[in-house]
């Protein structure tokens, strides 16, 4: 049975923030706020717990296009190519934000993500999110728990959410109601920045 732990995002509480932490560290599947949609996340190097949300969702974990949630840029050149000026000026002024880039990986991706050739990073605009990729001190990896074709009240509610998962992951973070829109998808991995997906943040600025 998941715990239900409520965390606010004006002022994370650092105790509750920590249990998340100590979960995300033995393995343990968490959903928690974003500045979009609810997300499932685990820590990017507990393989057990990758393979977990590659089962939930269905895919292959090899092929499946799990989002790295950062806490800011600068853990970017952990997994991601060197970027040029005007790449890193999108991000800069984009992030935090309802935005998911795609970026060309480098060598250090996790092994379960070595076939491919690049990696969607995210630095949402929540607080509650942050610190616990700043406590944890790598990021975490996510996907979000939407349903394509069923976007229903379960997926903005934590109360709601909770009921749904709580005998599939370990926690749930209670933050407020969710949004139902997820977020906008930029390929800057190409020469120009390519719209995948129009979702929550506005493509204008590209």
């Amino acid at each position: 049975m998941a715990k239900f732990i409520k965390i606010y995002p004006e002022n994370p509480n650092q105790k509750e923030i920590q249990k998340v932490v100590e979960i995300l560290k033995n393995g343990g599947l968490i959903i928690y706020p974003t500045d979009t949609v609810y997300g499932l996340g685990c820590d990017i190097t507990n393989t057990k717990a990758l393979e977990k949300i590659a089962k939930i969702k269905g895919v292959k974990l090899e092929k499946a296009n799990f989002s790295f949630i950062c806490s800011d840029l600068s853990n970017l050149s952990d997994y991601v190519k060197q970027i040029d000026t005007s790449t890193f000026k999108i991000l800069k002024r984009s992030l935090p934000g309802p935005y998911t880039f795609i970026l060309p990986g480098n060598n250090n991706l996790p092994k379960e993500f070595k076939k491919k050739n690049t990696v969607g990073i995210r630095v949402p605009d929540n607080n509650i999110a942050i610190e616990i990729v700043k406590l944890l001190g790598n990021p975490i990896v996510s996907t979000s728990i939407k349903d394509d074709d069923d976007v229903i009240e379960y997926t903005t509610d934590p109360e709601l959410i909770f009921e749904k998962w709580q005998n599939i992951v370990d926690a749930v973070i209670d933050g407020g109601y969710g949004d139902n829109v997820a977020s906008t998808i930029i390929d800057l991995s190409g020469y120009e920045p390519e719209i995948i997906r129009e979702g929550k943040g506005s493509v204008d600025i590209f």
